[in-house]
């Protein structure tokens, strides 16, 4: 009987995948990746939006949007549908992913909607969860599953999270820093900060504008960001070009700024970081401690790109921290490897509603 079930589990298995694709989306703040089965990383796009105000209708989405960013009549607006991770725009967040999905599947021809793994920040609440599902849904999604974040980003690094040992991640994404210990398939211990990527951006701003009385944008932020050489201070003296507007005159005016400038503007959101690493290995149990000081600490995000800061967290914790493989694309491979066998790691994923036990 158990061999008969298994064949016909195995049968429509098989039909699912001829009638339908499997997507998996890492739905970031800064950018949004989609993983297709069978093909990989099939999209990287910017998680912005360009909707024209007088019409309502959406103008461009992705990396045209974002080009767009300071540059737009001002009819029309350039959003972020997503904040510090989550859904703040539901309407836009909708066409974004339906969008995505559309584009994914563009060479496909399936005959149903594709079923959908959709990565979180870890913490996320019931209502957040919620409005990702009826966004997927409305995008034409068959299936909705969701993951948290740190969870995608260890499973796309092949660690054993389904093993008795313990997995230490940080994935500091574009709006949240996820801090995570994993084993036996879930979460034992977590802090989410609303700390990463774009913080850093807005650190730079504010230092630039109180150091310098000078106003620079969000893309000029990152620049500045992507090309500090290291945080760990060098006897170098690096400097890079800044150009915005001078907050006393209104007139343009470009600077030279050093490392040592960019150091400071980041250390106060890089001390919050580290303090919370800290505070998750204090109150996580004393025998997946000794899993973490053996196998180390892994980071993941784009926030791992920042050099130096690997070593500036494993001098503060006194364990070893590793950068995992490609980490700008870990969650999106590991929703990748999670819908290749999803009963296998179905109780790792955040339920539904309706998935739940009835009680009585």
């Amino acid at each position: 009987m158990k061999f008969l079930k298994d064949l016909i589990k195995k049968i429509k298995k098989n039909i699912s995948k001829i009638i339908s694709n499997d997507v998996g989306i890492d739905l970031g703040t800064a950018n949004t990746l989609v993983y297709r089965r069978g093909k990989g990383i099939v999209l990287d796009e910017p998680s912005v939006v360009a909707v024209n105000q007088k019409t309502g209708r959406i103008v461009a989405i992705g990396e045209q949007a974002k080009k767009m960013i300071g540059r737009t009549p001002g009819h029309i607006v350039a959003v972020k549908p997503l904040v510090d991770g989550v859904i703040s725009d539901f309407e836009t967040t909708e066409e974004m992913i339906s969008y995505l999905i559309n584009k994914a599947q563009k060479e496909s021809n399936k005959l149903i909607g594709p079923r959908v793994l959709v990565g979180v920040p870890s913490g996320i609440t019931n209502v957040e969860t919620r409005a990702v599902r009826d966004a997927a849904k409305s995008a034409g999604a068959r299936e909705v599953h969701i993951i948290e974040e740190p969870v995608a980003a260890a499973i796309g690094h092949r660690l054993p999270v389904m093993d008795p040992v313990g997995s230490f991640i940080v994935d500091i994404g574009g709006g949240t820093t996820d801090i995570a210990v994993i084993s036996l398939g879930g979460i034992v211990n977590a802090k989410n900060l609303r700390i990463a990527g774009d913080k850093f951006n807005q650190d730079i701003i504010s230092y630039m504008r109180d150091e310098y009385k000078m106003l620079i944008g969000e893309k000029t932020a990152e620049k500045l960001k992507l090309s500090l050489d290291s945080i760990i201070p060098k006897k170098d003296k690096i400097k890079h070009m800044a150009r915005g507007r001078d907050l006393i005159t209104g007139l343009p005016k470009e600077i030279m700024v050093t490392e040592d400038d960019l150091r400071k503007a980041l250390l106060p959101s890089i001390d919050i970081i580290l303090d919370a690493v800290k505070e998750v290995l204090e109150t996580t149990p004393p025998e997946i401690v000794s899993d973490v000081i053996h196998r180390g600490i892994f980071l993941a995000g784009g926030g791992a790109l920042i050099r130096g800061f690997d070593e500036v967290l494993s001098a503060f914790v006194e364990v070893p921290v590793y950068i995992v493989d490609d980490p700008l694309t870990a969650v999106a491979r590991g929703t990748g490897i999670v819908l290749e066998d999803l009963d296998k790691y179905r109780e790792i994923l955040i339920q539904n509603d309706d998935e739940l036990p009835l009680k009585g």
